[in-house]
């Protein structure tokens, strides 16, 4: 597909860079670099919500901390079983630690926060700090 000045879709070219650019990692290293989970950020009037893909960690490989805007979550993927290596056809899920920095679009309360895990889905709730949330100015007539 040609764009406006002429030139095919210049995402294309990067994607294709980082794919040749973890291949010489993964060869150079013997191993994929640490892949961080993928998340959402929902920002509501009051809260926010953070959902995570952390397919394969159980609760106890799984550390969270928040602490003003920006909320930690640390891990580590185990192998599912325990096929040596010379045994993989092709090996895709990643596995070993990983650590994921969020910087949330305002501070929040850290006294204030839940997550829950299902199906492989990391929810966090945040509540905003009280200097976040919008106050309602009432208008005195004279």
């Amino acid at each position: 597909m040609a764009y406006r000045w002429g030139f095919a879709d210049p995402w294309r070219e990067l994607r294709q860079l980082q794919r040749e650019m973890s291949t010489v990692f993964e060869s150079a290293f013997g191993r994929p670099i640490e892949a961080a989970p993928p998340c959402n950020v929902f920002a509501g009037e009051n809260d926010l919500l953070v959902a995570c893909e952390i397919p394969g960690v159980t609760l106890d490989d799984l550390d969270i901390s928040v602490m003003g805007d920006t909320l930690t979550l640390k891990g580590e993927r185990k192998p599912a079983d325990e096929v040596g290596a010379e045994a993989y056809h092709r090996r895709e899920r990643r596995t070993g630690p990983f650590n994921r920095s969020i910087q949330l679009p305002n501070r929040v309360d850290p006294n204030n926060v839940e997550a829950e895990y299902e199906d492989g889905v990391l929810t966090v709730h945040l509540n905003k700090a009280a200097e976040e949330k919008p106050r309602k100015i009432t208008v005195k007539s004279a």
